[in-house]
């Protein structure tokens, strides 16, 4: 906090060896997004395998349970492309199994996005758009957006579920109110569906925006 960056990596450093969670997962993002330090995405992962390991078994009410699920899903998104020259090969299965444990034993929003994605090509998993759906459900109902967003853009266009113009475009409406600006996929779904939805359907997508604003109070 105070600036001095390598004195903050040996304090953290000391608290990951004496086993400390959330020192082991800060210095996986330090490494992971090259903040204050060279990146290395390898030495980002071991410290992620170290938190997955030694936690995975942890109670989701567990005090760092947010930085075990974190850590799976980290490790997931690195079996997805895997590590250049090194030796974490892109590997769907892991990625799969990653992305499940979190998103299954702990309920982790971006896991079940994660995971969700995973369905509709069969990557790694067994192809179920409709489990999809599901995942994205649960992840949106969270508040992640970009489950959001390919929820609201399934069921507008009645993609593998039965199709609910209102509520996919209330989706979209969510997710493009919560998206960050580096997030332009989101606001080109939402303006293509605003293009072709008709009155109706623009006002009773108002209505369950409504409904689901209530619902969070």
């Amino acid at each position: 906090r105070a600036g001095d960056t390598e004195r903050g990596i040996n304090s953290l450093e000391y608290a990951a060896e004496q086993g400390h969670a959330a020192a082991q997962w800060k210095l996986g993002r330090i490494y992971a997004e090259g903040d204050g330090v060279a990146r290395n995405d390898l030495r980002a992962f071991q410290y992620f395998s170290r938190v997955a390991n030694a936690h995975a078994d942890d109670s989701p009410e567990a005090p760092q349970s947010r930085y075990v699920a974190n850590a799976f899903v980290a490790l997931g998104n690195y079996y997805l492309g895997g590590i250049p020259n090194s030796p974490v090969k892109a590997d769907a299965a892991r990625e799969r199994e990653m992305f499940s444990y979190a998103a299954s034993d702990f309920g982790d929003p971006d896991a079940q996005y994660s995971l969700a994605r995973m369905y509709p090509d069969g990557r790694g998993i067994q192809k179920d758009p409709r489990q999809a759906a599901r995942w994205l459900g649960l992840a949106a109902h969270k508040g992640q957006y970009q489950a959001q967003a390919l929820l609201g853009h399934m069921l507008f266009k009645g993609e593998f579920v039965g199709r609910q113009a209102a509520r996919g475009l209330m989706w979209l409406m969510v997710a493009r109110d919560s998206a960050g600006p580096d997030e332009k996929w989101i606001n080109d779904l939402y303006e293509a569906a605003v293009r072709v939805a008709t009155e109706d359907e623009r006002a009773m997508a108002m209505i369950e925006l409504e409904r689901h604003l209530k619902g969070r109070r």
